[in-house]
Formats: C-alpha cells, sequence, structure tokens
C-alpha cells in the first residue's frame, strides 16, 4: 500500500480542545490524512467544522450512525481506514462498536468507555475482528518514559520496590462546571463521565503510566477520594496506596484542585539498584539516581539512545519534543502496524508499542477498585478489579 491511511473522526468539531489535539498528532509523520467526519451532535457544527477541515460536503455527516453506513459502502479506494473517536466518555463505546463491526480500525481517547462491561465486550469485537485498536494514554509516547521502561526491563534498577507517581491539576479549583466551560461541565458530570472525577480523568494516566513504565501490574487498592469543591458530584481530589504483584509498594495521587498547577505529572520508580524519575513538565530529561555513582540527566536525542526511544524520537538533542509528539508516537506507531498488517507483514515490537485494549480494561479496572475503596467507609484494601 502506497498511501496515507484514512481516518475519519467522530467528534472534534471546532472548538473541542481534544480534536485538534488528535490532527496534529495525526498529521504530524504524513501517514494520514482526513477524509470524512461527524464532528458534533449538531449538524451544523459538523458541517461547518467538516468544512473548515476542507472536506467535500458529501462526505461531512450529521451523525455517526450514517457515517458507518456510507462509508461502508465505498469502494476500497475511496473509504476511510479508521476512525478516531474523540467524544466525552459516554460515547465511546457505540462508534467503536459500530467502526469495528464495519471493518474499520479505531483510535480512541481515554479511559476506553463508560463501564468496564462496555470494555470487556468492546475488547471480544477487537479480538473477534482482528482489527487493531489504539487508546491514547499519552504520556506512554515519550522517549524518555520508554527508555525508562527500557531500562527497568533490562533490569538495571534491580527488584522494583516502590512507586511514587502523582498527578496534580489546578483548573477544578472553583466549580468551573456553572461558568458555562463543557470541557469542565461533561467531566464532572457522572452521567457523561462515568462514576470517578479526578481518578477518571488523570488518575488513569498515572495509573498506566505506572504500569508501563515498570512492567508490573496492580493487584491491591487502599484509597481516599474527595470531593473539595461544594456541590460537585465527583471527585475531585483523592489519593492511592498501590501493591504490585512482585511486592512492590506505590503511592498514586490525582487531584485536579491544586490551585496554580498546571499539569504537573511525575513519576519516581526506586529498585534495590537504583532509581528514576520524570516530570511531564520536563520532559526530555529523566533522571538516573545510583547509590555508588553520580546521578544521571539522560536527555531525548542524545543519552536517549535506546532502540525504543530512538525510534520514538524526531530531532537532535537540545530541540525540545513534548506533549504533541508524544501524542503523536501513539498515532504513528499504530499507522505503521495497520500497513504492515495491509501489506501482509509482521509488524515489528518498535510499532506495535501503543497502548490497546487490555491497557483500557486495566483502566477501567483501576476506575472501579479505587472508587470501591476510595469511598468505603472504613480503610481497607481492595483486590484490583473486584
Amino acid at each position: 500500500m502506497h498511501r496515507k491511511l484514512r481516518m475519519r473522526m467522530v467528534g472534534g468539531g471546532t472548538g473541542a480542545f481534544i480534536g485538534a489535539i488528535h490532527r496534529l498528532a495525526a498529521f504530524m509523520d504524513n501517514q494520514i490524512e482526513l477524509v470524512c467526519g461527524c464532528f458534533s451532535v449538531d449538524p451544523a457544527i459538523s458541517k461547518k467544522s467538516g468544512r473548515l477541515y476542507f472536506l467535500p460536503d458529501e462526505r461531512i455527516y450529521e451523525t455517526y450512525e450514517e457515517m458507518f453506513e456510507k462509508e461502508a459502502q465505498l469502494p476500497e479506494g475511496e473509504r476511510m481506514d479508521f476512525v478516531s473517536i474523540v467524544t466525552p466518555n459516554f460515547v465511546h463505546f457505540t462508534p467503536a462498536m459500530m467502526a469495528l463491526a464495519n471493518g474499520f480500525h479505531v483510535v480512541l481517547d481515554k479511559p476506553i468507555t463508560f463501564t468496564l462491561n462496555e470494555a470487556l465486550k468492546l475488547k471480544e469485537k477487537i479480538d473477534e475482528t482482528g482489527l487493531t485498536f489504539a487508546l491514547t494514554h499519552t504520556y506512554s509516547g515519550y522517549p524518555a518514559v520508554k527508555h525508562a521502561k527500557q531500562m527497568i526491563a533490562s533490569g538495571e534498577l534491580g527488584e522494583i520496590r516502590k512507586v511514587f507517581v502523582e498527578y496534580p491539576q489546578g483548573w477544578l479549583s472553583t466549580k468551573l462546571e456553572d461558568t458555562g466551560n463543557p470541557q469542565a461541565a461533561w467531566r464532572t458530570d457522572p452521567k457523561r463521565s462515568g462514576k470517578a472525577g479526578a481518578m477518571g480523568d488523570i488518575g488513569t494516566h498515572a495509573h498506566h503510566l505506572a504500569e508501563y513504565i515498570t512492567g508490573l501490574k496492580v493487584t491491591e487498592i487502599c484509597a481516599d477520594l474527595n470531593i473539595f469543591v461544594p456541590n460537585r458530584l465527583l471527585d475531585d481530589d483523592g489519593v492511592a496506596l498501590l501493591r504490585f504483584n512482585n511486592g512492590a509498594k506505590g503511592v498514586l495521587m490525582a487531584t485536579q484542585i491544586a490551585a496554580g498547577e498546571e499539569n504537573a505529572l511525575k513519576i519516581r520508580v526506586y529498585g534495590d539498584k537504583g532509581g528514576l524519575e520524570w516530570a511531564q513538565m520536563e520532559p526530555n530529561s529523566l533522571i538516573a539516581k545510583w547509590p555508588n555513582k553520580p546521578t544521571q540527566i539522560l536527555r531525548t536525542g542524545t543519552s536517549l539512545n535506546s532502540n525504543i526511544a530512538a525510534h520514538n524520537t524526531r530531532t537532535p538533542g537540545g530541540h525540545p519534543e513534548g506533549y504533541l509528539e508524544a501524542f503523536a508516537n501513539i498515532y504513528r506507531n499504530f499507522a505503521l502496524t495497520v500497513r504492515a498488517k495491509i501489506n501482509n507483514e509482521e509488524p515489528t515490537p518498535e510499532m506495535l508499542d501503543f497502548p490497546g485494549v487490555d491497557d483500557g480494561i486495566r483502566g477501567m479496572q483501576f476506575i472501579d477498585t479505587v472508587v470501591k475503596a476510595g469511598y468505603s467507609n472504613e480503610i481497607k484494601w481492595v483486590k484490583f478489579g473486584e
């Protein structure tokens, strides 16, 4: 196949924050083009958005149901290859299932679905169809994060003992959802966001990062969830103690009421031979700490030179790569995997390094477990996914 992959979008119309990010990321490596979409539940906004994206009117749809039906009827040389779904959580499952049923690959925002049961059904459909699915856990796309994962997998830190992962934001310190802010409105609405607020929105990122970097799995959680802003319906703050499958212990903090904080995701991992530290707001530096030699600052493009980091690095050292590039790494690896499969080739491990449906299921299990533990009337450990 010697052409770009053809993408369509569900959601992501004008004024939508994450839709624009998805498009920038998808187009960065010249692997993907936007060919159609249903960009809003409002047909007028969908039409306006599609025209701004230079799409022909016949490829701008009023509903995603219409789009899947009509795109599936187009000749193979014209119809879309995959769909990018960039909607609030409660509009993830149905369009994803419909895409798979019509033979289209899927890229989906996290968390994967509204409920764990939906996530399990989605996995069944993916297994049945053999189609490629990617979940946009963005922070796993950074070269420094991938290098950290490889260092731990190779045993450089020894046996992992302790994991600290924190994700403080401050944008919901006030009741922003009452001011007309659409992002705040749906994220604090249990009918659209699900059973968790901060833990569902950013706690899932922290949980995924901890499991991705260490290669370990959380087995039990003890948690405390809070609602600090009066009359808010979902948690805006929380902390969880974690037990991992190798005996390691961890602490996860996620809050959206840390006034003045921006997007301060940070992780520290300690083994019996050394430790690692990475912060999302200084993403090109990975700090390695050793008991018997000086601390190292490893930098993207120079000393972060493992195969997996190099594959996901675009620029020479000293040219910062950030959020958009990390996001784009998920799209590029997804696209390379789809292209390899279309060409009846075996995708390389580097291509296959993007979050998938199993990561999504783990995320939903994390939400269920942390909510069960966090709102318990007693302090207790809850088995993961129970």
